[in-house]
């Protein structure tokens, strides 16, 4: 998922759940006998949220009906791009891999991450590597964390990651390029009582 459609991703769920919170709790207040705030649409707790009037108002309208069904079918498409945005940030279940000869093998992807973990885990310092694959078969992107026991250096484990592991696995699947996001962790050890 670009870093565009995360922020987008973000800031939609956020402006979503504060309205949500906002209006909830609002009706919870007054249902509850507080006071209505100064911007509610209705006076107290036994008032109802539409009238007669008020649901009635707009239906002899000619413009009213379009207006309704073009929003509709415009927050419909933002939803059904916003859920396909992100169901596409799945697992990969394989990867095309270039034999040499003109043609393409599959290869599963859940080997090629198993593989890329366990030679990321090897070198010194690197407590445990987990690796995931994203993108498409025929362009793949991993996103690897690496848990970095506290003496080691992230930067020449970052180094070896991407001079081994990741080097390793891009060139024998033949692809072109393998983009990675890379996130380390340090294990934080505790300090223990010696007697």
């Amino acid at each position: 998922m670009s870093a565009v459609l995360k922020v987008v991703n973000r800031v939609l769920l956020g402006i979503v759940g504060l309205l949500l919170v906002a209006l909830g709790g609002s009706v919870l207040a007054v249902g509850l006998g507080a006071p209505a705030p100064s911007w509610w649409l209705h006076g107290g707790r036994h008032d109802v949220l539409l009238d007669e009037a008020e649901r009635t108002r707009w239906r002899d309208e000619g413009w009213w009906w379009p207006v309704v069904i073009a929003a509709l079918a415009v927050l419909v498409l933002l939803l059904l791009w916003w859920l396909v945005a992100v169901l596409r940030r799945r697992r990969l279940a394989e990867v095309f891999v270039d034999t040499g000869d003109g043609d393409e093998a599959v290869l599963r992807a859940r080997a090629l991450e198993t593989a890329l973990a366990r030679e990321a885990g090897l070198p010194d310092g690197v407590e445990k590597a987990r690796v995931r694959l994203t993108g498409r078969r025929g362009v793949p992107r991993a996103r690897v964390r690496l848990r970095l026991e506290p003496h080691a250096d992230p930067g020449s484990a970052l180094d070896t990651l991407t001079t081994g592991a990741l080097a390793h696995a891009r060139e024998s699947a033949g692809l072109t390029r393998l983009p990675a996001e890379v996130r380390l962790r340090s294990v934080k050890h505790h300090a223990e009582r010696v007697s």
